[in-house]
């Protein structure tokens, strides 16, 4: 049985995992450093502390994915963007295709909405084709190519920019 909740600091292992398992053979993030256990713990605690949530899906008794939001383009230095956030999500590569992020963002998209979030903006490697399709599978709608921004495996990146405007919200 698949259980969505918010993480606890007990989590930030797992989330770290989660997280550095895609550094070394995927551009799904545009680094090549792991992260600490200590970076995480860090991130957690910055993220519960501005209010943003962090999901995370379980399993059995194991976190297999999160997900969470963060201030598009800086948290107050442009106040025009307070009403758009950037959203994160990484799920246990074994479990793609199974309705653990289908469940994760669908939760995230939730807590956004209470929040008062009115478009939710991802950041994807052009490369990535299942993210980028199941964005689309959930109403997002690609609305930026920004060719070469990134480099990693000794290559350019492109990044497609993706939105969904959250009915509802103010």
């Amino acid at each position: 049985m698949l259980t969505i909740r918010n993480a606890s600091f007990d989590d930030a292992p797992a989330i770290r995992n989660l997280y550095n398992a895609l550094i070394p053979t995927t551009t799904g993030a545009w680094t090549e450093t792991l992260e600490t256990l200590k970076q995480r713990q860090a991130w957690l605690r910055r993220q519960q502390q501005a209010g943003y949530p962090v999901l995370v899906a379980e399993a059995n008794a194991t976190v297999i994915g999160f997900s969470t939001y963060a201030s598009f383009r800086g948290e107050g230095r442009w106040p025009g963007y307070r009403y758009t956030v950037e959203h994160s999500i990484h799920v246990e590569q074994t479990n793609w295709g199974g309705g653990v992020g289908r469940a994760l963002m669908e939760a995230l998209i939730h807590r956004a909405r209470i929040a008062d979030v009115h478009v939710m903006v991802g950041a994807i490697d052009s490369d990535n084709v299942a993210s980028l399709r199941f964005h689309e599978r959930l109403g997002f709608t690609p609305v930026a190519l920004m060719p070469q921004v990134g480099r990693k495996f000794e290559r350019w990146l492109d990044l497609i920019l993706v939105q969904r405007i959250l009915d509802g919200a103010t």
